[in-house]
């Protein structure tokens, strides 16, 4: 008998999404991502916690945002779009471009002026999308596309569209099939705040409880009639990392110029964030802050350490945890999966300053640098 290859999330959890047994699959084959257990870290911080990284960064374009995107492009197809917006950092113009292509509808993007990273752009810009390079920030953005939605016909694909929700949820779902269970703390990097509101709208599905985010998720759907049977007994405690510079919810404020190198979560408007609030208070969860310093050094561990490439927003997750773990915040034992949302290679501008040195091409040259490194 042939085997059925894997063909996306809307396809293994239609059941639990928002769309029609019919409707054909806008897909790139995305989700199923792998759940990598950290080994070398946690040795060296001295805990007993199982740390897992959900590796994100090998969606097909490189980040969690295709999840959301298979399911907010699917239905803006159904519902006859000839065309989607967005504003952007990076990955979701990215991810965005992606899907419109697949659907065969027309892309616009709206990113700040100097302030995507460059292999972000690219994909963006490949994909061909139109691009509209704006004098302000993400949030400027933001509103420009709210504006748009309002008086052109084109479908908003950002995190403010309930189905790009729907669609990251799965993570939660992906999250407890791979350990049988809920872990005991989930913790991610928030920018716009719909990630750590979308990871426990899956979680709260999955323990079979009420979540003031999914109803007020589900309020915004124009059809929701989703069963998800009960899976666990418990929901993690949901934790969320912000870069010093951009952490509007450390401030209890929204920040209006956010400032910092971990690009994918420089914002200071989270459109997010009142589910965000939510989920931190329902989960019993946190906020809090690491400096840029602090999130590229955790970038480099991961990838000296771990083999794991992410790009610098994503490591904000772990250096938080390992902050945490080290004052006991997080519980000795415990089991803690941190998302990581992009690929490195999203960012390469940090090894912008890495210079190489050339030798000449004699056995004995390359025999001292590998002797030197081993020490024989």
């Amino acid at each position: 008998m042939e085997k059925q290859h894997y063909t996306g999330l809307i396809d293994r959890y239609r059941d639990f999404l928002p769309i029609a047994p019919d409707t054909p699959a806008i897909t790139l084959c995305e989700g199923d991502t792998p759940l990598i257990e950290l080994k070398r870290l946690p040795r060296e911080w001295g805990t007993d916690c199982r740390i897992l990284a959900k590796f994100e960064g090998l969606n097909p374009t490189g980040s969690f945002k295709d999840r959301g995107m298979t399911v907010a492009v699917t239905r803006a197809s159904e519902e006859g779009s000839r065309a989607i917006i967005c504003a952007s950092t990076g990955n979701t113009s990215a991810s965005a471009a992606a899907y419109a292509t697949r659907a065969g509808m027309e892309c616009f993007v709206l990113i700040p002026e100097g302030n995507v990273a460059l292999g972000k752009l690219a994909q963006a810009i490949m994909h061909g999308a139109t691009i509209l390079q704006i004098k302000g920030n993400f949030d400027d953005g933001m509103r420009l596309v709210r504006e748009v939605g309002e008086e052109m016909p084109v479908a908003i694909v950002n995190s403010i569209n309930p189905y790009r929700l729907q669609g990251q949820k799965t993570i939660a779902y992906e999250t407890v099939g791979a350990l049988g269970d809920a872990p005991d703390y989930h913790c991610l990097p928030v920018g716009n705040a719909g990630n750590i509101s979308a990871h426990w709208i899956g979680y709260s599905e999955l323990a079979g409880l009420e979540s003031s985010v999914t109803e007020t998720c589900e309020s915004s759907l124009a059809s929701c009639s989703i069963d998800v049977p009960k899976q666990v007994d418990k929901r993690p405690v949901m934790v969320g990392y912000q870069a010093s510079g951009s952490a509007p919810f450390l401030r209890g404020e929204w920040v209006e110029k956010p400032e910092t190198r971990a690009t994918a979560i420089r914002i200071g408007h989270p459109q997010s964030w009142d589910y965000a609030w939510m989920a931190h208070r329902e989960s019993g969860g946190w906020f809090d802050e690491c400096t840029d310093e602090e999130i590229l050094d955790m970038q480099r561990q991961l990838a000296s350490r771990e083999g794991v490439f992410c790009e610098p927003a994503s490591a904000v997750s772990v250096a938080g945890v390992m902050r945490d773990i080290r004052s006991g915040k997080i519980e000795n034992g415990s089991v803690v999966v941190c998302t990581l949302t992009g690929h490195g290679l999203k960012d390469p501008s940090v090894v912008e300053d890495v210079k190489l040195e050339s030798v000449e091409p004699t056995l004995a040259n390359i025999k001292d640098v590998i002797g030197s490194k081993l020490g024989v």
